[in-house]
């Protein structure tokens, strides 16, 4: 036993010092936390980019060119979010939709997450799943993130900005979807996040309820163990509407046993308790 112990410890540390020195001839620009070095951050950034431009199939205003965009024209430690991934072997997909409007328009919405500034940089992998949910509690050790629904322009090859808008998270984020809202036709842009302190998801719905080159609607929806919100048309304007649950948790069952209406008011700028109009909600 001594002298196979004696044989397979060099040839352990020959193999060791072999896969290091691939990592290094592979990774010209390590691994490192960059958090407190926007300089080096934003090198990283555009030497990646360049990888990806060496190995894809380009077409105007792609991904890419999205990133590239943030990459330019926002403050240092601004990012192109990512999806959740749907399975343990699947892969991370941009937070990008592509929409052609009936006027030949060609527009990209994009979730898109910026870092305070004066704290460290944010790490987009803290901002997207079911447990990074719970930065929400303590957001400033990892940085603190401000992630917007962004709107761009894709005319020929050049990218411009129609306008953005502040999500109400700081994490958890799941997936952005394009959807019509059934009671008017409306589109709509749902951001689909986390919620684990409640079991359960909440979703930022953006309502393009001035067409789409205006600053969208923005409705909250959600759904846990104990609680729920959904969506509703109450007074049969151009604006949203929902229900708000109210249930009752026993030791043996949870269950809703009211439902609430809130209606948009455009004078306030708030939605209104149908049944006490001081209870008000900001979306």
């Amino acid at each position: 036993m001594k002298k196979v112990q004696i044989i397979f410890i060099p040839l352990l540390a020959i193999l060791i010092l072999a896969c290091s020195s691939e990592e290094q001839k592979s990774n010209p620009l390590p691994s490192m936390d960059v958090s407190a070095d926007p300089n080096r951050d934003a090198e990283i950034q555009k030497y990646n980019l360049d990888l990806r431009k060496g190995r894809s199939e380009r077409f105007p205003c792609d991904t890419i060119s999205v990133i590239e965009y943030v990459l330019d024209n926002y403050p240092p430690g601004t990012y192109l979010m990512e999806t959740d991934k749907t399975t343990l072997e699947s892969l991370p997909k941009p937070a990008v939709i592509y929409y052609d409007d009936i006027d030949g328009s060609k527009y990209i919405f994009a979730v898109v997450a910026k870092s305070r500034q004066g704290e460290r940089l944010i790490e987009t992998k803290n901002l997207i799943g079911y447990n990074e949910s719970y930065i929400d509690l303590d957001s400033t050790k990892l940085g603190t993130a401000f992630l917007y629904l962004t709107l761009f322009e894709c005319r020929g090859n050049n990218l411009s900005l129609v306008w953005e808008s502040i999500i109400p998270s700081h994490g958890g984020f799941k997936h952005v979807y394009l959807n019509t809202w059934n009671f008017k036709g409306t589109l709509y842009i749902q951001n689909k996040f986390y919620f684990a302190q409640g079991i359960g998801t909440i979703d930022y719905n953006y309502f393009l309820v001035d067409g789409i080159r205006s600053e969208p609607h923005l409705l909250m929806t959600y759904k846990g163990v104990d609680f729920k919100r959904t969506l509703a048309n109450v007074n049969n304007d151009i604006y949203p509407d929902y229900y708000e649950y109210v249930y009752v948790s026993l030791e043996d069952r949870i269950f809703a046993k009211d439902s609430v209406a809130f209606v948009w008011n455009e004078k306030q700028g708030t939605y209104v308790n149908t049944r006490n109009a001081r209870q008000t909600r900001l979306y």
